[in-house]
């Protein structure tokens, strides 16, 4: 994944590119969250990635990333993203909750949903892996780059390839402040690993 080909949604005041690195200072209260439970819309968190090609969307695709933050604030958060518009998308990662870091996801569509549970790791460094086939999202964390848990299964259609264009990236908001600082690094995009479910390489 070429970063020099990826751009900005919502594009944050404060971010440099250096070589296969991406620093991003998040802008004041930003989010993504679709009415449930607070009732409001959120739709102006930081999401750094490309379009998929549609072979990719046809045959499967696994994105992944390494992540480097200090969560400090509530909802403070980083990870990735996958989006097809503002009904319809999936955001994992770090997100700072109850006086801890915490791993969770949200799958919104057209309702957000909320999922999470303890980081056993260090929450200031860990990497992301999501594979879309056969009409579901596999999502995986790391705490070492190496072995690799289910944090997440989720079914989740994509229209078919040329009907409407998918994005994915590197994702941060920070919904009660400004000023997060994350550091993406180790972007890749390729053809689904077809792996095992159970399968954590």
């Amino acid at each position: 994944m070429n970063l020099l080909h990826c751009h900005w949604l919502n594009e944050p005041a404060s971010w440099k590119h250096q070589e296969d690195e991406l620093h991003v200072t998040t802008d004041n209260q930003t989010d993504f969250w679709r009415d449930t439970w607070y009732g409001f819309q959120r739709h102006s968190g930081h999401i750094f990635g490309c379009y998929v090609d549609d072979s990719l969307i046809e045959g499967g695709f696994t994105f992944q990333l390494c992540i480097e933050g200090g969560f400090e604030q509530l909802y403070d958060q980083a990870g990735m993203m996958l989006l097809v518009d503002e009904h319809r998308w999936l955001k994992a990662g770090i997100e700072y909750s109850d006086g801890q870091s915490t791993i969770g996801s949200v799958l919104t569509d057209p309702y957000s949903d909320w999922a999470m549970g303890t980081f056993l790791g260090n929450p200031d460094k860990f990497w992301l892996r999501l594979t879309y086939q056969e009409e579901a999202i596999r999502l995986q964390y790391s705490m070492d780059g190496v072995t690799w848990p289910l944090l997440r299964l989720a079914p989740f259609v994509i229209d078919k390839p040329g009907n409407q264009p998918v994005f994915v990236g590197a994702m941060c908001c920070s919904p009660e402040r400004e000023g997060l600082q994350v550091k993406f690094s180790e972007f890749t995009l390729v053809s689904s690993l077809k792996k095992h479910l159970h399968d954590l390489s």
